[in-house]
């Protein structure tokens, strides 16, 4: 009967345990293998917010569309592009920066400038290319 068992691979079939180092080793495989690929951390609260100047807020939010003239934006400095938008006037420059317009998303995309950012950008793009207008016109 035991040469059945054999055959059959009841008998005979059990393999040593793997040595500890082995084990830990998977282990550690296993654990390195189910681990997160992202963690979420909540920012703290960043302060008071510290207004920056047009100039400043078009090379960092604007001049990726308005430097390139990216999806029909206007190119800073091109008396052609902005003038139809010029002659519109200020207020509704802003109003359409604030809001967005066409491809242009609110607030260009920096959704933390203020209005009077976004207005001080808009001026200082728009004097780029001809117009006059006086950013603190709009301040209250």
């Amino acid at each position: 009967m035991s040469l059945l068992a054999y055959l059959f691979g009841v008998i005979g079939s059990e393999k040593p345990a793997p040595a500890k180092e082995v084990t830990e080793a998977a282990e550690q495989k296993i654990a390195a293998n189910i681990q997160p690929v992202a963690t979420v951390e909540v920012a703290a609260e960043a302060g008071e917010h510290v207004e920056k100047s047009g100039e400043e807020i078009v090379k960092v939010t604007c001049a990726a569309c308005h430097g390139t003239g990216a999806l029909g934006a206007p190119k800073i400095g091109n008396a052609g592009d902005w003038g139809p938008r010029i002659s519109q006037g200020y207020e509704t420059l802003v109003k359409h920066a604030i809001e967005g317009i066409r491809s242009m998303p609110p607030r260009g995309g920096g959704a933390d400038l203020t209005d009077h950012e976004v207005a001080d950008a808009v001026a200082y793009m728009a004097n780029q290319a001809g117009a006059k207008f006086d950013a603190a016109s709009l301040k209250k």
